[in-house]
């Protein structure tokens, strides 16, 4: 069945620049380690999208429509549906001094902050360096080889997909009960002290409110569950007790 706006979908996709062939960007784990992209603890599986609400490149998103699960298809992307066009207005001479001031030895190719905005250094001259604060991938055309992994189709699987975008983790390890007008998720002890927890559950709550309309109530349930400890764990635990009292 080929693909309309507003279908949650499962993709894989590996993504180059045509003038070069470089892959900057991919969900196969396997690709990201032959172009040396692959990091430690990356959790690399199909991405979600929703097909027309931007979540993906403008010109990636448009060629989803029309596509069909695992039937693979290449699409280009020009500058103007990607990064945009390269803008000259957007390369400045910056001092030599405020990098020495930073303890910072700049060099054609290195990627700095400077003024808080991330730049790439593209020239250094006698006191004087060239800092082009585009994107690196401003005015390349690009292209991906995507596949349409999985089509979803339940309340359950969608609101697990946003789960593990929101949350950046396995979402088996939460638990989800859908009532008739609302929404339950358990968070699990292991993801509670992570960093941005709350905007992830912000972020998870105004998902559901924009696609489903049945649901008028998310609410997060932290699960603290009963560890089991060996006896010599236990040993320990009331042996330090004792030394304290």
């Amino acid at each position: 069945m080929p693909l309309k706006n507003g279908d949650f979908v499962l993709i894989d996709y590996t993504a180059r620049i045509k003038e070069t062939g470089e892959v900057f960007d991919t969900t196969i784990e396997e690709e990201a380690k032959k172009a040396g992209l692959s990091k430690q603890g990356a959790l690399y599986a199909p991405s979600l999208a929703v097909v027309g609400e931007g979540w993906v490149l403008k010109g990636l998103d448009e060629k989803l429509v029309g596509l069909e699960a695992e039937k693979p298809a290449e699409v280009e992307v020009p500058p103007e549906k990607g990064f945009g066009p390269r803008d000259s207005s957007k390369i400045r001479l910056v001092p030599l001094r405020r990098f020495r001031a930073q303890k910072i030895t700049p060099f054609p190719g290195l990627r700095v902050d400077v003024d808080g905005k991330p730049a790439v250094i593209r020239a250094v001259g006698a006191g004087r360096v060239q800092v082009d604060f585009n994107p690196p991938l401003a005015g390349k055309t690009l292209v991906y080889s995507v596949s349409v992994r999985k089509l979803l189709e339940s309340d359950e699987d969608k609101i697990r997909a946003l789960l593990r975008r929101r949350f950046l983790t396995d979402e088996a390890k939460f638990g989800l009960k859908l009532e008739e007008k609302a929404v339950v998720v358990e968070v699990p002890e292991e993801v509670i002290y992570q960093d941005g927890l709350q905007f992830a559950k912000r972020g998870l709550a105004n998902d559901i409110h924009h696609f489903f309309d049945r649901f008028d109530t998310v609410s997060f349930v932290e699960v603290f569950k009963r560890r089991q400890e060996s006896p010599a764990e236990e040993k320990k635990e009331q042996d330090t007790a004792q030394q304290g009292s």
